[in-house]
């Protein structure tokens, strides 16, 4: 069984435009660079804390967290 693949394409831009670089984003929320990196290009998986901080350091509302963490790639 396959696992479910997001696409962040949404994210990454927002990350883009907010913060200028991943990089940049998570040295803001206390996250590693790499590790980040493994999120976005789903080789594992946001934890819901991470969800929070990013929203929070992304000016995303609750009701756009869909959009932007769990739009499926079919």
């Amino acid at each position: 069984m396959q696992s479910i693949q997001f696409d962040y394409s949404k994210l990454k831009g927002k990350i883009k435009e907010v913060c200028g670089t991943q990089d940049a984003l998570a040295s803001k929320i206390g996250l590693g660079r790499v590790t980040l990196s493994q999120r976005l290009n789903n080789q594992s998986n946001f934890s819901q804390d991470e969800i929070a901080r990013m929203t929070q350091a992304l000016h995303i509302s609750n009701e756009d967290i869909p959009v932007y963490f769990f739009t499926i790639i079919v």
